[in-house]
């Protein structure tokens, strides 16, 4: 996939856990860890919106896409 998510360098950077993220974003567990896998095929924005708002970054902090890479490349 050409979209990289580096949420969990993100969430180290700001010495956050995957529960309390989980917590303050209002998503379960398992989504976020899906997401942050870079497992997910789609986000919300509203859930961007508030993974960005409690950790004080910018979605491209989160998001990183990576020309030339395919769809069936794996990340």
């Amino acid at each position: 996939m050409s979209i990289r998510v580096r949420l969990d360098r993100v969430m180290l950077e700001k010495r956050v856990s995957l529960t309390e993220l989980a917590e303050q974003v209002g998503i379960t567990m398992a989504n976020l860890s899906i997401l942050k896998s870079g497992k997910a095929k789609a986000v919300r924005f509203s859930t961007l919106d508030a993974i960005c708002r409690y950790l004080g970054c910018q979605p491209g902090d989160i998001l990183e896409w990576l020309p030339g890479a395919s769809e069936t490349d794996e990340g």
